[in-house]
């Protein structure tokens, strides 16, 4: 199995609390870049920034035009742009037509970042309350990436990891108290 270079992780409803979850489960000595992108309906990111570096182990920044993905941070994508990651795994933003109601995309993010990253991604869908995120895991797993979706039973807001189950199935199926623990294991060599 790949070793994973990068994570990227999908949510809007109950998004922030399940983030806090996640991200406060991971070693902090990960070398992966980890990609954010939540519906906040908010103008800014800053606030969320703020909120997850409380309970973060690694630094969370917001994601920056040209800047590169780096390793050992969780980037967040900016309010009103579509977040893409381009081949030299650098960021790219787009104000293109919103995706499934949304801008930023968690479609767009993952379709880029299965593209640029192949089998060396994770993708993982969790609480929501849209269909964001099917169609972008389905492109991480043809890609030969690895998909993880919350047990949507035990999610705030059903219907995205439901949404992406049906869609585009998963290679993990978990409560979200077990996918920091998972990503963990995955990302450590």
């Amino acid at each position: 199995m790949t070793t994973p270079q990068a994570v990227v992780i999908g949510c809007s409803a109950g998004g922030l609390t399940a983030l806090e979850t996640v991200l406060a489960g991971l070693l902090p000595m990960l070398p992966q870049a980890f990609v954010v992108c939540c519906h906040t309906g908010s103008s800014t990111v800053d606030l969320m920034c703020e909120l997850l570096s409380h309970h973060a182990t690694l630094p969370v920044q917001e994601a920056r035009e040209r800047s590169p993905l780096q390793g050992g941070v969780i980037h967040v994508a900016p309010s009103g742009y579509h977040l893409l990651v381009e081949a030299d795994h650098r960021f790219a933003l787009s104000v293109d037509e919103r995706v499934s109601f949304a801008r930023p995309s968690i479609d767009v993010l993952f379709d880029s970042a299965a593209r640029a990253y192949r089998e060396a991604l994770v993708g993982i869908v969790m609480t929501g309350a849209n269909s964001d995120g099917a169609e972008g895991l389905l492109c991480v797993r043809r890609c030969g990436g690895i998909a993880i979706v919350q047990d949507p039973a035990a999610a705030e807001s059903p219907a995205m990891p439901a949404a992406a189950l049906e869609h585009a199935g998963a290679d993990h199926c978990l409560p979200l108290a077990a996918i920091a623990p998972l990503l963990n294991r995955l990302c450590l060599p």
